[in-house]
């Protein structure tokens, strides 16, 4: 990797305010064999450059990137690899033998309802009686309870299966072990020292768990349930019905876009686009997207937001019954109710990051932290967790954001690369009643008391775990790039790399001694936009949230640029344009 330049700025904006204005280090990955890189770029006919970033994503070998460009469902795994999976569909099957009733468990975020609505929509298919629960936010928070389990028995239920939550529901496994009914958990969550005593765990980074793919959301788990069912009933291909939930659950929830996950979704993203359900298709028509577009940034940008209004203001049960509708038109009547709900999600939104980022400046200013935990017991619980991202965002420090529900404070902690919040409040957990999540995402509850004890506890942590070099954010360049490289071939392959997610991100570029045409001008709140030319080669170009870098841009002299590259219909004709995420004068940057 190459370092090829480092800031680190703060603005004032008043004499009371001062405001974060983040500089990034460029970091162009060098990391390629350029003997590998013109083998594959011959043997595929694929540009040099589009070789030089399969190479430094890893792919070393013809066939990776013919794997990689032409994904196949023949490279899905065996369900049957993963631990304690023959088990769970046997009692499955004897659920549906013995005319038993399951009841179907699940997380209220995107990934849970999908995953709810995914099995709930199967094991109905292949003649099971089966209903579901959706964990209420503000009632129950997150995870198994034993209230649901005396529920579940009170009301004659023999199996339990959760989704999105379980592993480490240590208590309500137990409860469940007392109360004679069977519990198997679909789950991708990190496990504590104990697991769960359940009757099957599926969870794939389980210690004792030997599948091959680590990174399936609980809607992938889920997936592979169902696929291990039907091939074990005789009919593998039924399962492939599904994969429009799994690709659906899997952008929203950030896991890594790579291997199976990307085959699965790019499948997905296919019968979303030719044969979309009527929930699916009742969310696309609210947010204005055409059929034959769709992809995953439509999903993170326009579908979930919408999905997880019905949880973070509501009941999340509506978005459940919106994906398992059966008309247009009670599935676009349901829509139109999640997207009321998402704009009165994003007002109370705006409303809660303004006055947490006056908290976080605050606390910076005075104390110097390298962590943020913000309180207010007002704060809506169902938005805290979008407010968290945000402020990491803004801030570049990880976040823990709390409010107070019936006496309990609850939140959601939000990291930046290379620092596992996860494992960060074990080291605090001294202060906390429950905690669980991943790496870089985490839900969490405590006592209203302990708050200032977990915010000194918390940065005492950062301080050891998170380096001066972690406080700077990066932009990753996959390679430099000549803007005359941007033929029809190149820009046919680049859209190859979709779908695009955590670690399959967009290909960035970098180009050098870039002249913009006439001036830059501020369009919309903060961006600027501009033309772009080098050699002989025009291009339009758009820096959103840019506007502090126009008078580099307008200074008349060659500026460096690291940018993606989009491709939009405008008059039925196909336009390239330049999403600049960067500027730099040329004469500032060592190359």
């Amino acid at each position: 990797m190459e370092l090829l330049t480092s800031f680190y700025k703060f603005k004032v904006i008043s004499n009371k305010l001062r405001v974060f204005f983040l500089d990034y280090r460029w970091i162009l990955n060098k990391d390629r064999n350029d003997h590998t890189v013109q083998q594959i770029a011959e043997a595929e006919k694929i540009p040099n450059s589009i070789a030089r970033i399969l190479v430094s994503r890893g792919t070393t070998t013809q066939e990776g990137a013919r794997s990689f460009f032409y994904p196949s469902l023949k490279d899905l795994h065996d369900p049957f690899l993963m631990d304690e999976m023959q088990q769970g569909v046997d009692r499955v099957l004897k659920a549906r033998e013995q005319n038993e009733l399951i009841w179907i468990y699940g997380d209220y975020d995107v990934d849970g309802t999908t995953s709810t609505a995914l099995l709930l929509h199967f094991l109905r298919e292949i003649g099971c009686r089966v209903d579901y629960l959706i964990t209420d936010r503000f009632s129950e928070g997150y995870g198994l309870t034993r209230e649901c389990l005396d529920e579940a028995k009170e009301s004659g239920v023999a199996l339990v299966i959760s989704v999105d939550m379980g592993t480490t529901s240590l208590d309500a496994a137990d409860h469940a072990k007392q109360l004679e009914l069977d519990l198997i958990v679909c789950d991708h969550h990190e496990p504590s020292k104990r697991l769960p005593d359940t009757f099957a765990l599926l969870n794939p980074i389980k210690g004792t768990c030997s599948y091959p793919f680590k990174g399936l959301c609980a809607g992938g788990v889920t997936f592979k349930f169902v696929q291990a069912i039907c091939q074990s009933q005789g009919f593998p291909n039924r399962a492939l019905e599904y994969l429009d939930f799994v690709a659906v659950a899997s952008a929203a929830d950030m896991v890594p876009l790579v291997g199976e996950n990307r085959t699965m979704v790019h499948y997905g993203l296919q019968k979303l686009n030719q044969s979309p359900r009527p929930g699916f298709k009742g969310l696309f028509e609210c947010s204005n997207i055409k059929l034959g577009t769709i992809c995953s940034s439509n999903i993170v940008y326009n579908l979930a937001p919408r999905l997880n209004a019905a949880g973070r203001l509501g009941d999340a049960r509506k978005a459940v019954e919106l994906l398992l509708a059966e008309t247009d038109i009670m599935a676009f009547r349901l829509a139109q109710e999640l997207e009321s709900k998402n704009h009165q999600r994003r007002v109370i939104d705006e409303a809660i990051f303004s006055e947490a980022s006056a908290m976080a400046d605050d606390l910076i200013r005075k104390n110097n932290y390298r962590s943020l935990v913000l309180h207010n017991p007002d704060w809506h619980v169902g938005v805290i967790n979008i407010v968290a991202s945000r402020i990491v965002e803004k801030f570049h420090l990880p976040t823990i954001m709390l409010t107070t529900v019936d006496n309990i404070t609850k939140g959601s902690a939000r990291s930046i690369k290379n620092f596992d919040i996860h494992q960060a409040l074990r080291h605090c957990s001294e202060h906390l009643k429950q905690y669980g999540g991943h790496k870089y995402a985490a839900g969490l509850s405590l006592d209203e008391t302990r708050v200032p004890a977990l915010r000194e506890a918390f940065d005492v942590v950062a301080r050891e775990m998170i380096s001066e070099e972690m406080l700077v954010p990066e932009q990753q360049i996959d390679t430099e790039l000549n803007l005359n490289e941007l033929t029809p071939t190149f820009v046919e392959f680049l859209q190859r790399f979709s779908p695009f997610g955590y670690q399959n991100f967009k290909p960035t570029f970098v180009s050098h001694n870039v002249q913009v045409i006439k001036k830059a001008k501020i369009v919309g709140k903060n961006h600027i936009k501009f033309r772009v030319k080098q050699g002989n080669f025009l291009i339009d170009a758009i820096g959103f949230n840019l506007g502090e870098r126009i008078e580099i841009c307008n200074t008349g002299k060659p500026i460096s640029i690291i940018y993606t590259i989009e491709e939009s219909m405008h008059r039925n004709c196909k336009h390239l344009q330049l999403y600049v995420k960067d500027v730099r004068l040329t004469a500032t940057i060592e190359m």
